[in-house]
């Protein structure tokens, strides 16, 4: 079995041997031939240069022995594609070009059509990574959720109380309504092109779900979602990855995805005993743990993979992407561990 016929299979909640794994972020900063590949090309470049960018999907897995690769590329081309730029703040964080303050600067965003074409640079890494893969690994592509993508357009980037897209969903609905049609728009168009170029499943972040009051996740983010994947081909795989969501798990069940991405504060085996049996569950060793030792790494795999020994349809992950500070000989235990478990 190859590694992309067991993610495959784990995406259908098939039985097997072992789960497969994989790791959010695998691709960047805990990478030494990653940082030295940044030092002569800045983060941007990288990702809107095909040879490079499929460079740094391919690094991780020279290294250790994943089943998949993830398309390295970031969340918010989407907005940078319909018009609205981003950038890495001196401080840290994410600061996008100008704040979507208004409802004309919202239907001043470029049409979602235009997605697919100014993010054709996507499409040609995908397509070079299909070729290098050669069938043997799953390749996966991504895009943010609505609801995330919006946080950043309305806050001007990185937030900690995300007060002005919560005051635009409560206070002006039709302008919050308006910019999310056109961002579902846009990453039905942008997930169409990623499919077609190759992508043998796609990840939805969600990664702000959880800051929203709850009796309100499914207007403001769930209901958004679940436009995009019905847009998509019928059965394919889609994930879905919700930090701090876990009373609306059962929700995102039903929205079409055929994985749950689970954050480290949930018991997985629990989780994957209250969902239905055909949605697979991804996750969730906590990051952290990779910046411990490697006895640590390889305690804590085994405890997660004996809790869902017996379990279909489990793909081994963490809950939150790899910290820069993780150790190399933390995720090669890791990895040995999941990898040669039975």
């Amino acid at each position: 079995m190859t590694s992309r016929e067991r993610f495959l299979a784990a995406c259908a909640c098939t039985p097997l041997d072992r789960p497969p794994i994989w790791i959010m972020r695998q691709a960047g900063r805990y990478l030494p031939e990653y940082r030295a590949l940044k030092a002569k090309s800045s983060f941007l470049e990288m990702v809107r240069t095909p040879a490079l960018a499929a460079e740094v999907t391919l690094q991780p897995l020279r290294r250790f022995e994943f089943d998949a690769a993830i398309l390295f590329s970031d969340i918010l081309v989407i907005p940078e594609a319909l018009g609205q730029g981003y950038r890495f703040r001196e401080e840290g964080g994410i600061g996008m070009d100008y704040r979507l303050e208004t409802r004309a600067q919202v239907d001043a965003l470029a049409s979602p059509d235009a997605a697919p074409e100014r993010l054709a640079y996507v499409g040609q890494t995908l397509a070079l990574l299909k070729k290098e893969l050669a069938g043997q690994k799953a390749l996966l592509g991504f895009g943010g959720s609505p609801w995330t993508l919006a946080t950043y357009m309305v806050e001007g980037g990185s937030s900690d109380e995300f007060e002005r897209i919560k005051l635009l969903f409560y206070t002006d609905r039709a302008t919050f309504e308006a910019l999310l049609e056109k961002l579902t728009a846009a990453l039905i168009a942008y997930f169409r092109m990623q499919i077609s170029a190759g992508a043998d499943a796609i990840q939805i972040f969600d990664s702000w779900g959880g800051i929203i009051a709850g009796q309100d996740y499914e207007a403001a983010s769930l209901k958004w979602i679940r436009q995009v994947i019905a847009s998509l081909p019928r059965d394919f795989p889609v994930i879905i990855y919700a930090k701090n969501t876990a009373p609306h798990l059962m929700d995102q069940a039903f929205t079409g995805a055929r994985v749950l991405s689970v954050d480290w504060t949930n018991e997985l085996s629990i989780v994957r005993r209250t969902l239905p049996a055909n949605i697979a569950v991804q996750g969730n060793l906590d990051p952290v743990l990779l910046n411990t030792t490697p006895e640590i790494v390889r305690a804590e795999s085994s405890r997660l993979l004996e809790s869902m020994r017996g379990s279909a349809g489990h793909i081994f992950n963490l809950g939150h992407g790899i910290l820069p500070q993780a150790k190399l000989e933390c995720v090669e235990s890791l990895v040995d561990t999941v990898t040669s478990w039975q």
